[in-house]
């Protein structure tokens, strides 16, 4: 296979380059709650109401966070508290890479711009950018783009201001629904699937799997 050569490599932030701890602070929260043998479908349902949340009108990530919580509690009739959303959303700026991610990504940053598109805010994204500790060309959150993905709106935005096409991009990713699906109906030059495990591998996409980062290199060559 020949190397890929896009003008930039763009990339998810939570899940793909940062290890999203949205279940394990849920599982803490409710764990006076919920039941042990119930926590996992618990926390699926909460994953799938933040997914909801973000596919119409833009609002604060917060809201996000708070409106999926309070609808997963509401479906397992279980009392929502204020503090719940205030302390998943709190925990956001802790977390870290995930161990393959800063060397890896070290080493691509010597030769391709890497960029950051993230449901994210701009108060919350510098603290994961500086816990990856990564040089980026630029990074774009779901709030400058008025739109989180998976909606179009928030890819175009990030072209927009790269002034590129999306024939340039090879995008990275842990999530099909998320990113893999739009960057496929968009046309992007590339996309890797970076399978965490959190979601199946579906090669209708047509996308390059790489197990972590570390498989990035690869791909380009290097």
């Amino acid at each position: 296979m020949a190397p890929l050569k896009p003008k930039y490599i763009t990339f998810d932030c939570y899940g793909t380059l940062i290890y999203f701890e949205m279940a394990p602070v849920a599982r803490r929260i409710y764990a006076d709650r919920v039941k042990a043998e119930d926590m996992d479908a618990f926390c699926r349902d909460f994953s799938a109401y933040r997914l909801d949340e973000v596919l119409g009108a833009w609002k604060p990530y917060f809201q996000v966070v708070e409106g999926s919580l309070q609808r997963t509690c509401r479906k397992w009739g279980i009392a929502y508290r204020d503090e719940d959303a205030q302390a998943v959303y709190a925990a956001v700026p802790t977390w870290g890479p995930h161990p393959d991610v800063p060397e890896a990504l070290a080493k691509v940053a010597e030769h391709f711009p890497l960029v950051i598109l993230s449901n994210s805010m701009k108060d919350l994204i510098p603290h994961s950018v500086t816990n990856i500790g990564v040089p980026f060309h630029a990074v774009y959150t779901a709030e400058e783009a008025g739109a989180y993905k998976p909606r179009m709106q928030a890819f175009e935005y990030m072209l927009d201001m790269l002034g590129c096409g999306p024939e340039d991009i090879l995008h990275c990713s842990s999530s099909f629904r998320y990113d893999l699906m739009t960057a496929y109906d968009m046309g992007f030059g590339g996309r890797a699937f970076v399978n965490r495990g959190h979601e199946p591998a579906n090669p209708y996409y047509y996308t390059h799997e790489i197990k972590d980062i570390r498989g990035l290199p690869g791909l380009l060559g290097l």
